[in-house]
């Protein structure tokens, strides 16, 4: 009779377990978006043995890298709003999509650097400078002499999880050649049209 009763006990506390979510949860649901960059704010400087060039506000493209020709270094920067993410959302992962309309180099890679920064627009020649607009964080990538008229797809989960974690309205980067003993070279980024412009998908929950 005592071991009948304690095989119902167990057999009740088996019932109350699994009545008590003992299946588990269902994970949060991801969503995605896609957010063009902002052509007004995107941009580049260009840094030559006569001071800063600056461009910006509706160009066809903007340009990274050192020119194997001239010397002259530019660093591009793209800017993308982030109210369409909410403030407290998980980053998933982030993809920047960019296509690329030229590459001139000595060599078939260049090696570069996205970097998360936050200024105010427009763009002024201290923003080339990465002591007085330091990165926020920073990821690296290579463009390849075989990507012209393609899509490049860099992750940037971190980014964009940075931006999130600080609270930016904005994710701006600034794309620059990597830094070191590297080959000089210069690329162009399309700024145009709709379906080549620059493209931040991110998936969060």
């Amino acid at each position: 009779m005592k071991k009948l009763f304690c095989v119902l006990i167990i057999a009740s506390l088996t019932l109350a377990l699994s009545g008590c979510g003992g299946g588990g949860s269902s994970p949060p649901p991801t969503y995605g978006v896609q957010i063009l960059s902002n052509p007004t704010y995107d941009g580049d400087i260009e840094l030559t043995s006569n001071g800063y060039i600056i461009s910006q506000n509706g160009l066809a493209s903007v340009f990274a890298g050192i020119d194997p020709d001239t010397g002259s270094e530019t660093r591009a920067f793209l800017n993308f709003s982030l109210s369409a993410v909410p403030g407290n959302a998980f980053i998933n992962s982030a993809e920047l999509d960019l296509f690329i309309d030229s590459f001139k180099s000595i060599d078939r890679i260049i090696p570069i650097r996205i970097e998360l920064v936050s200024f105010a627009p427009p763009l002024v020649g201290s923003d080339y400078d990465r002591i007085i607009l330091p990165p926020l964080e920073t990821v690296t990538s290579n463009i390849y002499l075989s990507d012209v008229g393609n899509h490049v797809l860099i992750d940037v989960t971190r980014l964009v999880d940075t931006a999130q974690l600080l609270g930016l309205g904005y994710f701006q980067i600034r794309i620059l050649e990597n830094l070191g003993l590297v080959n000089p070279g210069v690329f162009e980024i399309n700024n145009a049209t709709t379906t080549k412009a620059p493209l931040l998908d991110i998936i969060y929950q």
